[in-house]
């Protein structure tokens, strides 16, 4: 997603969690990030929560998680194993308020008390890493996968800590509209480009994982938030683009 020609030139960084949820079918939702070096190649970590953490569910009252093997994949930039759930509201623009961040290497699960199928990580390529929470169920939690399209993954009690997310982007894929809304309330909008109908946007919730600058000679400083979606089969991708989650 990018600002249109001649519009206000809008780098969306948002004082938020490191998350930010994106929905589109006309719309989505995000939380964003932080700056170091923006560097091309390098991404910009998403910004520290402004409220302190709260801690998870008590593990008491969690259905009992079967062991994770340790040969499991863990989830990284590249593409995400299949075996999760779907998305059961893909298109909601209900502004997601919580996200989950792994204190350390934590398995996620296709439904609470189900088959683990891959290990979720602190950071992905060092960028710190903060998921949606979209629900809650039996001492479980579930998030918005990242290296996915339109997937959540369950996570038993403990290992992660629960951070706030304030910020949402609205993207209205017929108006070509983005709407940056904070706490509920709408801050600011703008006329954005969309991908092209053999490469098109991703429908669905996804959220900003960081912020970089494109390097090469078309693409060249390029501002591209990378977000957790990647291109939907079949979508035809430019050679620079290649693999890239924007």
């Amino acid at each position: 997603m990018s600002p249109a020609i001649g519009a206000p030139r809008a780098r969306v960084t948002v004082a938020a969690a490191a998350a930010v949820l994106v929905t589109l079918v006309a719309v989505g939702a995000v939380a964003v990030a932080r700056s170091k070096s923006t560097a091309a190649g390098f991404w910009v970590p998403a910004p520290a929560a402004s409220a302190p953490p709260v801690a998870g569910p008590p593990a008491e009252q969690a259905l009992p998680a079967r062991p994770a093997p340790p040969n499991l994949p863990v989830i990284a930039y590249e593409p995400a194993p299949g075996g999760f759930a779907a998305d059961p509201d893909p298109l909601s623009t209900e502004h997601l308020a919580e996200g989950l961040h792994a204190d350390r290497r934590i398995a996620a699960y296709a439904i609470p008390g189900g088959s683990p199928f891959a290990y979720l990580a602190p950071d992905i390529r060092g960028v710190r890493l903060t998921m949606p929470v979209t629900a809650r169920r039996q001492g479980w939690t579930a998030v918005l996968l990242p290296s996915a399209n339109r997937a959540i993954g369950w996570v038993p009690p403990g290992g992660y800590t629960i951070e706030p997310l304030r910020d949402q982007l609205v993207v209205s894929r017929r108006a070509h509209l983005l709407t940056w809304n904070r706490d509920g309330r709408t801050v600011q909008t703008w006329p954005v480009t969309l991908g092209a109908p053999s490469s098109p946007t991703p429908l669905g919730r996804s959220f900003v994982i960081g912020r970089s600058h494109l390097a090469g000679r078309v693409y060249n400083g390029t501002d591209v938030l990378a977000l957790g979606s990647v291109p939907d089969p079949g979508a035809t991708i430019p050679a620079g683009l290649r693999g890239a989650h924007i």
